[in-house]
């Protein structure tokens, strides 16, 4: 079967292409142990542009991209960011993006496999239509059965299911992490029970975050910390002016303080960390893609004793001393993805979310007359909005009045 739509390949010039694209659909499945099924066809009905495919686009300009491919494929189709309609249920659905042979997704093994929809071994959603594993299709919440017509801002939010989903998983991990990290400290200070320290290390962890890059993801882990540990002091650190929107958004949601490093060295970035938190920080989570992350959080310091590195950028290399780095008792981590129950979990929270007011439109014709030069010159270039998304069928859209 044929469709339309934009695809990832290897080539220097033109890396990414909108064109007719052959179909295909192998059977895959949702998690070891369960069916392998084929999947059924879906209709891409809204999409978001994620920095992963800005990060493929890379590859494939390098002529990295191979791996990603679907077997016996010369290209991917992207984009795993969006809702679906699912006409044979006469539904909408957010597709699950991440299956494979493994028992947990986010913690496949040597002997596992996995694919991800739009990103590895498996083609996206920027298409006309494609095939999905029905188990993957998920559904949204109650009050929208029966819609042929998705609100606008409900598409905006729910453009956002696969990172805030990221981010779920996150907190999940660094709760996980401090606890374990911590709890024989508070055992010590507070002459107390392991579940009492454990609980109590959990919060403490979160005590003074850094949030080291201003972009969604950073919004989105900053947002479960506010969420669910009321009293933990957040700080974003960014380049962006202090007055623009996306700053002045991200500290509303998340309830936290912002710090500019424009024009500040690195060790001047740390030192004014510091002192906005009032000390060195408790958790660290870098997610600026830069390698300033590693510098300020080690080498300047940033990073307090028995503190937590979440690194969860793509791209940099994380350097550290080894000397200070074993006597601070310092924690680094890096996973990325999710399970099921945390994309439910997201869906869940972003369709009552205001987080459709930083979701900016182009226009599907403007994205598909030259997909390279709205990558490159408008969604992930310099002053580009928070959020890019397009609506690829209008028949399942409803303006919002």
């Amino acid at each position: 079967m044929k469709t339309f739509g934009t695809y990832f390949q290897n080539d220097k010039d033109l890396p990414i292409k909108y064109g007719e694209i052959n179909l295909i659909n192998p059977l895959r499945q949702r998690l070891r142990g369960e069916p392998v099924l084929p999947g059924i066809e879906a209709y891409p009905v809204f999409q978001g542009f994620c920095g992963t495919d800005n990060e493929l686009m890379k590859m494939g300009r390098e002529n990295k991209l191979s791996a990603k491919f679907p077997e016996g494929e010369s290209r991917l189709i992207n984009g795993h960011e969006g809702v679906v309609w699912v006409p044979s249920e006469n539904r909408f659905a957010i597709v699950l993006i991440r299956g494979g042979d493994s028992w947990d997704p986010t913690r496949y093994t040597e002997d596992e496999t996995y694919f991800e929809y739009g990103c590895d071994g498996a083609d996206g959603l920027f298409c006309d239509k494609n095939y999905f594993n029905p188990d993957m299709l998920l559904h949204l919440p109650e009050k929208y059965n029966g819609l042929t017509k998705l609100p606008l801002s409900v598409a905006k939010r729910l453009s956002f299911a696969d990172p805030y989903a990221c981010a779920v998983f996150q907190l999940e991990r660094m709760e996980d992490l401090g606890s374990a990290q911590n709890f024989r400290v508070e055992m010590a200070k507070h002459k107390c029970d392991e579940e009492t320290a454990r609980k109590l290390a959990r919060e403490n962890i979160f005590k003074k975050t850094v949030v080291f890059g201003l972009g969604m993801t950073g919004l989105f882990i900053a947002d479960q910390i506010r969420r669910n540990y009321p009293d933990a002091e957040i700080l974003f650190v960014g380049r962006s002016d202090e007055n623009c929107k996306k700053v002045q958004f991200s500290k509303e949601i998340a309830s936290a303080d912002y710090l500019s490093t424009a024009n500040l060295t690195e060790e001047e970035t740390a030192k004014a960390i510091i002192e906005k938190l009032g000390g060195r920080a408790t958790m660290f989570v870098g997610t600026s893609g830069s390698n300033v992350e590693h510098r300020v959080a080690f080498e300047h310091k940033v990073l307090g004793c028995n503190g937590i590195y979440n690194s969860f950028s793509l791209g940099p290399v994380v350097q550290y001393d080894t000397m200070p780095f074993g006597f601070e008792n310092h924690l680094i981590f890096a996973s990325i993805n999710f399970r099921q129950a945390h994309m439910e979990k997201a869906i869940e929270i972003l369709v009552d979310s205001c987080y459709d007011e930083v979701v900016e439109l182009i226009e599907k014709e403007e994205f598909i007359k030259d997909p390279l030069d709205a990558y490159e010159n408008k969604i992930f270039c310099k002053g580009a909005p928070l959020k890019t998304a397009v609506i690829w069928n209008k028949d399942y859209i409803k303006e919002d009045e």
